[in-house]
């Protein structure tokens, strides 16, 4: 089975001009600078509105430059393009390199932090050395200027769970962290840098902590799960991930995850514990197996609760499908008790066999991953949400349907209790 990416069928909707975000004429490639993310203390007064001002859509159907990945306005994501005759280019420090995407949080109309990939495997191929050296060395000295303080040294211990080397700055005018894979040896997968206010909590705290494990206590989640007067059971605070056009929705829901338990791992980096491709998806037994592989290093646990063989769901003994059948009330049993206890699961599925509120875009089907985050019995349906940005919060389909559906079912939670 393969894992959708975010829109499959993207360049067939550009060419039709469903989704085209290109004017009547070709226009020269776009460069977004994003060097105001990076320069202290005004990153600090940038709002929402100061976003869509300085990144203006022109003339054209959907802003070129980035996208909010949240309804309310509180994340939004910058990724390189180039699509037929629209090219944008991400830019840093006054035009010296080029990144892959930047993901911007506001809290309370202001600016958060930031996080730029400055590279990853997934979107950029490959980089030599030479390239990785002056990019690590130039955004390095610029955070120290920026933060006015020399910064301690990182250094990866993959067996213990430390699995990025680099530095760290903190001081009265925020905290940074610069950081590639581990170990030394190992080929460049990702370069990072994230930025933010001295008091960001969530991922950029997450991030500056030199061990592995979630910031969240197990015996804390419970607290985010809400209720509403018509029945809806579900799981609030879920940071929003935009996967991309790759097919990495396995390890962009596990980053999803990762975000709310407050561990710093995402998806490239996922992606290069776990093995994934980016281009070929994974299996119902690979994405066991990966996820698997993932969960003791953050001090976490897995579960796989039913994987689909045939007509039935079973349970998974030894990665093998003789395990027991998992009948519907055993499956929706499931899901209310770890919604109750704030855990969401990693839900698998066949998409665009059953209706689902909001509709999919009609040519969207195939194999994909998505987070249930709720249910409501009165209903009768699950609440769940997809890696793909703004308006895929909080969605709904019947809880038979989403039984009939499912390929598989998994659960993973912090073991800090």
């Amino acid at each position: 089975m393969r894992f959708l990416p975010r829109i499959a069928i993207l360049p067939a909707l550009i060419a039709s001009g469903i989704l085209s975000l290109v004017p009547i004429q070709a226009q020269e490639p776009l460069v977004a600078d994003l060097d105001l993310f990076v320069t202290l203390p005004g990153a600090y007064q940038l709002t929402p509105d100061d976003l869509e001002k300085r990144f203006e859509k022109g003339n054209w159907n959907r802003n070129p430059y980035f996208e909010w990945m949240t309804e309310d306005r509180s994340r939004a994501i910058f990724q390189k393009k180039n699509l037929g005759n629209l090219k944008v280019d991400l830019t840093l420090l006054q035009g010296a390199f080029t990144v892959e995407e930047a993901i911007v949080d506001f809290k309370d109309g202001k600016f958060l932090g930031v996080t730029i990939s400055i590279f990853n495997r997934g979107d950029g191929g490959s980089i030599s050395m030479g390239d990785y050296e002056k990019r690590f060395q130039m955004m390095g000295r610029h955070l120290g200027e920026q933060l006015q303080i020399r910064p301690t040294s990182r250094e990866g211990k993959p067996a213990q769970g430390l699995l990025t080397k680099g530095y760290a700055w903190i001081s009265e005018r925020g905290k940074a962290v610069l950081e590639r894979n581990a170990p030394d040896n190992s080929p460049v997968e990702y370069l990072r840098m994230r930025l933010a206010k001295r008091d960001a909590g969530g991922v950029y705290e997450a991030a500056m902590q030199d061990r592995p494990g979630a910031s969240v206590k197990l015996s804390e989640l419970p607290l985010k799960v809400k209720k509403s007067g018509d029945g809806d059971v579900y799981v609030s605070g879920i940071p929003m991930v935009d996967q991309g056009a790759k097919g990495y929705c396995v390890v962009a829901s596990a980053q999803r995850l990762f975000e709310y338990y407050g561990i710093a791992c995402d998806m490239h980096q996922l992606a290069q514990i776990a093995g994934s491709d980016p281009e070929r998806g994974t299996s119902i037994l690979a994405t066991n197996e990966e996820l698997g592989r993932i969960d003791h290093l953050f001090k976490t646990r897995f579960t796989c609760i039913a994987v689909r063989q045939g007509y039935q769901l079973v349970e998974l003994v030894d990665g093998r499908y003789v395990g027991p059948e998992v009948p519907k009330a055993k499956y929706h049993e499931a899901i209310r008790k770890h919604i109750n206890e704030g855990i969401p699961l990693l839900w698998s599925l066949e998409v665009g066999v059953f209706p689902e509120d909001p509709p999919l875009q009609e040519q969207t089907a195939g194999g994909h991953m998505r987070m249930i985050i709720g249910y409501n019995d009165a209903k009768k349906q699950i609440l769940f949400s997809d890696s793909w940005g703004a308006g895929h919060e909080l969605k709904r389909m019947d809880a038979q349907n989403a039984y009939k559906a499912t390929h598989g079912l998994f659960m993973m939670k912090p073991t800090t209790r």
